[in-house]
């Protein structure tokens, strides 16, 4: 197969794997009640596993994507595959909370980890057009774990108890995972040598790791990031609580998550087309100040239907947003340490999520309201598109001129 189809197959494959282990991760809320009923274990003690796989994935990200710099993609993204379904099967298994905590929280977190910046580096790696497009499509399919993955924890937990179901998300897990990890490979070399740039990249090959992780323009990504993820976080995680304090039942509330979820598919792939043809960059930013009010637009509804339009355009929004960061990246790093410079911004990103769970449960706690939880979601917004803002690309570096042939 030409370089030009396969590295349609990475974007598939990428996609594929985001899927089932961000399915595998987040099929938590789908168990928390069942586990809870059959262990005694307090909801917030087993919901807590998943603080701590956010914390996991931050502190892991850049030591994955650093690995697969120096390795390669393949043998890092088999090996999460492998602890990601080796690590369920042994949650399932848990005799105590703390166990459950450590295996559930640090080991599948860690291993999810595995898997993201990889994967967004290795197709960085392989387009020079349509780059955009292939980041956003490799998320989207990161996108659908809710509408698939959790589904099917859901038919599971009905039918089995939560052990055997985490036990069969688990042999999903292995049986799609470890196959497909096998399709992954390092992208092309470029064609004009080490110190060629494609039309789209700022940096030259030559930049060290050191004074990549040292320069503005990664702190800039990282901080951007962490604010981006701070802003969305929150309303992702308690908007559902928020509308049945405003009298909307459970069940019609816990829609408005389909509903931002599938908006949010729609929103990559429009993001994506956006920043292949005006700049990455630029769309970025306009989408970070649009999200920072749609954030505040909760503050405002009180309906259903009103939850639908809000959570339609906050989920096609910040979920557009979110892969034109690996974008940016490859525009001005080089390829050589693409997978530590999106391990960082992951870092950053999952940092920036693990806030929102506890700042709106403290917030709701000290006033019986969301209302100040939107509002500093709203001045998060704000902080990401003001930071982002001053991103400055790397002075171009022309390539160097091809040798003259000698005469005959």
């Amino acid at each position: 197969m030409t370089t030009a189809r396969y590295r349609w197959v990475i974007v598939a494959a990428g996609g594929l794997l985001g899927c089932v282990a961000v399915g595998g991760m987040f099929s938590l809320p789908v168990f928390l009640k069942p586990i809870a009923l059959d262990t005694g274990w307090s909801v917030a003690g087993v919901s807590s596993a998943m603080t701590i796989g956010f914390l996991a994935m931050a502190f892991t990200s850049m030591g994955w994507g650093t690995l697969s710099d120096r390795i390669g993609p393949r043998p890092v993204v088999l090996t999460g595959s492998i602890l990601l379904a080796a690590s369920l099967a042994l949650a399932s298994l848990s005799p105590s909370l703390l166990t459950f905590q450590l295996l559930f929280g640090l080991m599948v977190g860690g291993a999810t980890a595995a898997i993201f910046a990889p994967m967004m580096a290795t197709v960085t790696g392989w387009f020079d057009t349509h780059r955009s497009l292939a980041v956003s499509l490799v998320s989207a399919g990161m996108g659908v774990a809710p509408m698939t993955m959790s589904p099917l924890a859901a038919w599971l937990v009905s039918t089995y108890d939560w052990r055997t179901s985490m036990q069969c998300i688990a042999a999903v897990v292995a049986a799609i995972m470890i196959p497909v990890s096998l399709l992954v490979r390092r992208p092309p070399a470029p064609e004009r040598g080490d110190a060629a740039l494609s039309r789209d990249d700022a940096a030259p090959a030559e930049m060290t790791l050191s004074a990549a992780v040292r320069s503005p323009q990664f702190v800039i990504l990282l901080a951007t990031n962490f604010f981006c993820c701070a802003t969305h976080s929150g309303p992702i995680i308690h908007t559902v609580s928020y509308a049945v304090s405003c009298g909307i039942p459970l069940m019609a509330a816990v829609t408005i998550y389909s509903v931002e979820g599938l908006a949010g598919l729609f929103g990559r792939i429009v993001f994506g087309l956006l920043g292949d043809r005006f700049g990455a960059k630029r769309v970025l930013v306009l989408g970070l100040l649009a999200q920072a009010f749609g954030a505040l637009a909760y503050v405002f509804v009180r309906e259903l239907a009103a939850f639908y339009s809000v959570a339609a355009l906050f989920g096609f929004i910040y979920a557009g947003t979110m892969p034109l960061y690996a974008a940016i990246a490859r525009e001005n790093f080089p390829q050589a340490i693409m997978g530590t410079v999106i391990g960082g911004t992951a870092m950053a990103g999952s940092l920036g999520m693990a806030t929102g769970p506890l700042a709106g449960g403290l917030i709701y706690d000290a006033f019986a309201s969301y209302t100040w939880l939107y509002v500093g979601s709203w001045l998060m917004g704000l902080g990401a598109f003001v930071i982002a803002m001053t991103f400055r690309p790397f002075p171009r570096t022309p390539a160097a001129p091809m040798p003259a042939q000698a005469s005959a």
